[in-house]
């Protein structure tokens, strides 16, 4: 089941003539959502998204991961900023090894961490890689529709709190924008494909 088949208010039918998504997306329509990494391992699924009450902003996705049948799955808190939406496969990439995620910071379903403690983000940042001063910045993958244009190769940095374009030429999945509130972004560039 992908956000499409979960789309109760038929939001995302009208895909590059209006309406919102990928750009913005309801949070209830990503829980489920399949995350891979680069090498198609599957890493499990969003089970929760956390919200930062303070900013506005999306944190964090608690994604599952191991265990059979809910029994002995592990959750692990990634930040939002770690992860890529993949419109043409409707999915989410986080580029980690999966034997690397069997040892990242993770917690059980019955014992949350106090998300909000600046210890613990730090070290939960640390882990992937991310910066916690842009906490609400999640990436596009090369080739999604992004605010009616779409994003090309290189053009991968858009999501949770940021507005703004992407430089096409640039490789390092930043964008340049100014920080904001609000779930998604505008992004420019070239080639790729459409949501379906």
């Amino acid at each position: 089941m992908t956000f499409l088949d979960r789309d109760k208010y038929g939001m995302y039918k009208q895909i590059g003539k209006s309406g919102p998504g990928p750009a913005l997306m309801g949070a209830d329509t990503l829980l489920g959502e399949d995350v891979v990494n680069n090498e198609e391992d599957d890493l499990g699924d969003i089970k929760e998204i956390m919200i930062d009450m303070r900013t506005g902003q999306v944190a964090y996705a608690v994604l599952s991961f191991g265990g059979l049948l809910g029994i002995g799955e592990k959750l692990f808190a990634v930040p939002w900023q770690a992860l890529q939406l993949d419109t043409i496969n409707k999915r989410f990439v986080l580029n980690v090894d999966k034997e690397r995620l069997e040892s990242a910071p993770g917690f059980d379903a019955d014992a949350w961490p106090d998300m909000a403690d600046t210890t613990w983000a730090t070290q939960i940042h640390n882990f992937y890689g991310t910066d916690p001063s842009r906490s609400g910045s999640m990436g596009m993958m090369p080739g999604s529709m992004v605010g009616g244009t779409t994003s090309g190769a290189g053009a991968s940095s858009m999501g949770a709190g940021h507005a703004g374009t992407t430089s096409g030429a640039a490789s390092s999945g930043r964008s340049s924008g100014s920080s904001g509130g609000t779930v998604g972004g505008g992004g420019t560039g070239s080639g790729g494909t459409n949501l379906p």
